[in-house]
């Protein structure tokens, strides 16, 4: 869940760095800032995705990003893509560390009768 959420706002944070080269020529500095803001914010997020305060910040952010197509018409539908492959790390990262933490209670079972057995020789 947290590798998953944290690529997707790496790759965001570039998308938005791209935004920004496109609106550079056609709108005010407030425009860039905000859009660098996003940017840097999305890349500095993608280290507190340990906790669900990075989750609840990141939803924050992909709605800024979304709003952004204001100054990038484009954004709009980059936002929602990247809006749904959030909620997708979301979903299928819970699944997949639920998956991992059965094997690895799994392999630690089988760990424990192992040594069981080789003492009992």
């Amino acid at each position: 869940m947290r590798i998953l959420g944290a690529a997707v706002l790496v790759m965001e944070s570039l998308l938005m760095g791209f935004a920004i080269l496109i609106a550079k020529d056609d709108h005010a500095a407030l425009a860039l800032t905000i859009g660098s803001l996003i940017s840097f914010l999305l890349f500095i997020n993608a280290g507190l995705m340990k906790t669900m305060r990075g989750w609840i910040i990141g939803t924050v952010l992909q709605i800024a990003m979304i709003a952004y197509g204001s100054v990038v018409p484009m954004m709009y539908f980059m936002g929602a893509l990247f809006g749904g492959l959030w909620v997708c790390a979301f979903f299928i990262g819970r699944k997949g560390e639920a998956i991992r933490a059965a094997l690895i209670a799994e392999r630690d079972t089988g760990k424990d009768g192992q040594q069981g057995s080789a003492s009992s020789k």
